[in-house]
């Protein structure tokens, strides 16, 4: 059986992280979280993890090379899972062929891009509703929410295009019951 791999996208308050829980209780799969995985390699204090490190202290990004060597390492680790959910990585197109590369020497592509799709007005009134409640303060002022939206479309518009190439792509609509959105994935993903 060959394994599942998503990559799911949406902008801030779109309810990824919601659907990716159920994603990777439903089918089996591993979270790959680029945070995490940064976090436990700099912890860890791996040669992977001393060189993201270096290159945080001085704020610059970690190389793709550096993240991609991490993702490696998790799947590696992971040999018997089902798949993986990719979170917070390819952010941009180099990234994506870069994953495509190193998955495909492995014979493990990513199956499905899916992108939680939701209007920008529904997208501002839940991050203001979670702010409210959450205490993050990223989710409180107007201008900042809409600047990580729009930072999100011009980010992600090559993304779409490069998995839509692939056939890989799929638009879900990401207003309604969370149920709802939760069918629209599974019927997605086939």
């Amino acid at each position: 059986m060959s394994k599942l791999n998503l990559v799911l996208f949406g902008p801030p308050g779109a309810g990824k992280g919601t659907q990716s829980t159920f994603l990777i209780e439903r089918y089996k799969l591993v979270h790959l979280s680029t945070g995490d995985l940064l976090r436990a390699e700099i912890k860890a204090e791996s040669e992977l993890g001393v060189q993201a490190k270096e290159l945080m202290d001085r704020g610059e990004l970690v190389a793709d090379h550096i993240v991609i060597g991490m993702i490696r390492n998790a799947m590696e680790a992971n040999l018997e899972a089902r798949g993986f959910i990719f979170d917070g990585f390819p952010r941009t197109k180099a990234q994506a062929v870069a994953l495509d590369e190193m998955l495909a020497s492995k014979n493990e592509p990513i199956t499905h891009m899916l992108a939680l799709e939701v209007p920008e007005a529904e997208l501002v009134q839940r991050l203001l509703g979670r702010g409210a409640t959450s205490g993050r303060t990223d989710d409180r002022d107007e201008a900042v929410i809409r600047n990580r939206i729009r930072e999100y479309e011009q980010k992600t518009a090559p993304l779409k295009d490069h998995y839509a190439a692939q056939g890989k792509f799929t638009a879900i609509d990401g207003v309604g019951s969370v149920s709802d959105i939760t069918a629209r994935l599974v019927k997605a993903i086939g």
